[in-house]
């Protein structure tokens, strides 16, 4: 089959590999100089024989705002684009409707798997008309992990639903991290537990808390034993913030993925004012010593 793919980034590199190794033409295209096998998004589409497919893989927001915009200008009616980024499910309509009225069908995929999936395959979520959904399939079912279809894919619902599936897999992601990441500072936190690293690692066998983030975790604990290469400052992808605005709307209660996004906005406050206002109030209430910070007497 053949296919457009725009974005290639770490994610979409190695789906264009996995892609070819399976048969497929791929046809990539990068706002980087250099990096595609096409200049631009015209040139793309003019070599792709229609009915045409396009899957983008560039960041959420703006940057897919604007691709759609032109391949809604650049495709024909019968051609697919399939959003494969970590866009906000609440974009999808208005993506689709964008292309829909050109007659460009649409399809969100929420694609999990990071820089493993070129070798162990990605988990697909998505969102769309099933007609759209199953012309897309050989794409899929080359991208997805092997074995059973319903193992690493699903077509979740109409459009935005794999979006939506996929912010909730990520807001159970960050819970998950948090778990693991506080397990392992209070058992280096503890003087009778001598390897807290090697703890870690025997939970991966047999335990109920075994997983792939498990093994990641040991992996990176093996590779920089005390993590002292790198600083607690995390990120988030937009991701957890949507699921809880969603489980709010909702009135799903939610603390664990609330409790793991404050946390990440936490390790990004050097002296955190919330703290500092805690410690305070310890101090005047029942005279509880402070940790002064030397930088301001001087």
């Amino acid at each position: 089959m053949e296919i457009g793919l725009v974005g290639l980034g770490r994610m979409g590199a190695n789906m264009r590999d996995r892609l070819q190794a399976r048969g497929h033409t791929v046809i990539g295209y990068d706002a980087a100089p250099g990096v595609g096998d096409v200049d631009s998004l015209t040139d793309l589409v003019d070599r792709l024989a229609g009915p045409r497919l396009v899957w983008t893989m560039v960041p959420a927001g703006d940057a897919t705002h604007a691709v759609i915009e032109q391949l809604a200008d650049l495709l024909s009616d019968g051609d697919l684009v399939v959003d494969g980024g970590n866009s906000r499910f609440t974009d999808d309509q208005a993506h689709a409707a964008a292309l829909g009225a050109r007659g460009i069908a649409y399809v969100d995929c929420g694609v999990s798997g990071g820089i493993w999936g070129a070798t162990d395959g990605y988990g697909l979520m998505v969102g769309g008309a099933l007609a759209d959904v199953e012309r897309a399939m050989p794409i899929f079912d080359s991208l997805r992990p092997d074995g059973a279809r319903e193992r690493g894919f699903v077509h979740a619902g109409p459009t935005g639903a794999g979006h939506y599936a996929k912010m909730v897999h990520n807001g159970i992601e960050y819970g998950l991290m948090q778990a693991y990441a506080e397990g392992y500072e209070l058992l280096a936190a503890e003087p009778l537990i001598t390897a807290p690293n090697e703890v870690m690692a025997a939970w991966q066998s047999g335990t109920v808390v075994r997983s792939w983030l498990l093994e990641l975790l040991v992996r990176a604990l093996a590779d920089d034993p005390d993590l002292g290469a790198i600083t607690g400052y995390v990120d988030d992808s937009g991701e957890g913030r949507w699921a809880v605005e969603e489980a709010i709307g909702h009135a799903v209660p939610t603390p664990v993925i609330a409790a793991a996004l404050f946390a990440r906005f936490g390790s990004r406050q050097d002296q955190s004012p919330a703290m500092k206002a805690v410690a305070a109030l310890r101090n005047q209430f029942g005279g509880h010593q402070v940790h002064t910070n030397p930088e301001a007497a001087e």
